[in-house]
């Protein structure tokens, strides 16, 4: 028989974010997000992993509210049986629009379902939110915590409570729990493949490499700008480890992409979301051309999206006439002009020839567990302390800044939080030089890494008061 997982359903009103707090446990876009009521029609469902705990994950759509929809009533079928099939359901409501009627007749329903309950208020990196989340207490759910599933904050919280509550039912799905052990990476799901997206200019060599990667002609490849209009990908295996190759149409500037029609603008659209779904960008630049600003605003989505960054010099081979500094002067240019990427890593090589392509999958393999690594929270706060005595925050105003301590919130890429005193964000030179103090310390090559500064919460006295 196939294994049964305990089922995890997300249950709330249009909008609040259900889908993309699916997407982040997930870790994929398999769920569409956007601005319209009703636009998950179906129960999307997908195993996901949390500290060794396996779950089925459940996104209901949108079976509550108003809808002209004529699928409708299907949509209630589905999401109904979803409901009768839980063992856990996680109410999202949306803390910037507050506590609504809406969310107290969805109470009502689950209510009546007597399943476990665990109440989730999206939305809390919004100023109006964290005022207004003390009205949900009203419904009289046990536990609440705070989401922004956009962002990721708070959800590595939420899935402990989750695990929490699997192993109280006693799923057969959920290992003995060992006390004192620190939390397992966060890195959900556990992936099986790290997927790579290759992108770059039109001409660089993009499909050259893959077709070298793959050790067969895979990808088409012709000297005519624009022969790779969509983003294919292809997985394979090296050294038992999968990697799912997508090569992308080579992006060029927007001026030229608006005159090249429809195909050029979705091919463009296609590459640009396979950034956004990669582990590891490598961004693939004709040596011989040099980098130039089209290949920084390529990469820079890249950055934005958190991903991993390699940069590959291909067509090295016909470098070699430039003398033994071709390299030197090469990394040199690349480095001023992608100063923003100073932690990816540089890889010489040629497509044509195969010379020093084993090395990118290498790379690849070294990223993507660098994205994914996680500092113990003992060992972060020593490094802390050590350096903010050394070099404290330069203070606003008349406050004096003080780091109270610093904890790992996330991975893919590495989040960190500072509490502070006053929370005062940190000016971006101290920022620059927090991350490459954590970078020095911890590694994290070819990853980007998040900085949030927070003020600590004040402890409250028994009566409530602060």
């Amino acid at each position: 028989m196939p294994k049964r997982y305990t089922s995890v359903v997300l249950v709330g009103r249009p909008n609040v974010g259900k889908s993309t707090l699916f997407n982040r446990i997930t870790g994929m876009r398999r769920a569409i997000v956007a601005p319209v009521a009703g636009t998950t029609r179906d129960v999307i469902s997908r195993t996901a992993d949390w500290q060794g705990v396996e779950f089925e994950i459940v996104d209901t759509g949108g079976m509550f509210g108003a809808s002209e929809d004529p699928l409708h009533e299907l949509v209630l079928q589905r999401g109904r049986r979803a409901l009768e099939a839980a063992d856990l359901l996680v109410f999202v409501t949306d803390g910037r629009e507050g506590l609504t009627p809406g969310d107290r007749q969805i109470a009502e329903v689950i209510r009546a379902a007597a399943v476990p309950v665990i109440l989730t208020i999206n939305k809390t990196d919004d100023h109006r939110a964290r005022v207004g989340s003390l009205e949900f207490f009203e419904l009289g759910f046990d536990p609440i915590v705070e989401v922004s599933a956009e962002h990721g904050t708070g959800v590595g919280d939420l899935l402990d409570t989750i695990i929490q509550r699997v192993r109280r039912s006693g799923s057969p799905s959920a290992p003995e729990s060992t006390e004192g052990e620190e939390p397992a990476e966060l890195q959900l799901p556990r992936r099986d493949e790290v997927a790579v997206s290759i992108v770059g200019r039109p001409n660089a060599g993009k499909s050259s490499l893959v077709n070298r990667l793959l050790r067969e002609e895979r990808m088409i490849v012709s000297p005519t700008p624009g022969t790779t209009r969509d983003t294919v990908d292809t997985v394979m295996t090296w050294h038992r480890r999968r990697f799912r190759i997508v090569d992308t149409a080579g992006i060029r500037r927007p001026g030229r992409v608006a005159g090249g029609g429809a195909v050029e603008n979705v091919s463009v659209m296609l590459a640009k979301r396979s950034m956004a779904d990669a582990d590891v960008v490598v961004l693939v630049v004709d040596a011989t051309a040099g980098v130039t600003e089209q290949d920084a605003a390529i990469v820079g989505e890249a950055e934005k999206a958190g991903c991993g960054v390699i940069l590959v010099a291909n067509k090295w081979d016909l470098m070699q006439e430039h003398g033994p500094d071709a390299a030197k002067v090469f990394d040199e240019d690349l480095r001023r002009r992608l100063k923003f990427l100073d932690y990816a890593p540089i890889l010489h090589l040629s497509a044509l020839t195969g010379e020093r392509t084993p090395k990118l999958l290498e790379g690849v393999d070294r990223v993507a567990a660098a994205r994914l690594k996680r500092v113990k929270t003992p060992e972060l706060n020593r490094f802390v302390a050590r350096i903010t005595a050394e070099h404290p925050p330069a203070s606003p105003g008349r406050a004096n800044v003080r780091v109270l301590y610093a904890a790992q919130i996330g991975v893919a890429p590495p989040t960190f939080v500072f509490f502070t005193n006053v929370g005062a964000s940190f000016h971006f030179s101290y920022e620059r030089f927090l991350v490459n103090q954590l970078r020095q310390e911890f590694g994290f090559e070819g990853t980007p890494l998040r900085i949030q500064v927070r003020a600590k919460r004040r402890s409250r006295r028994p009566d409530g008061s602060a």
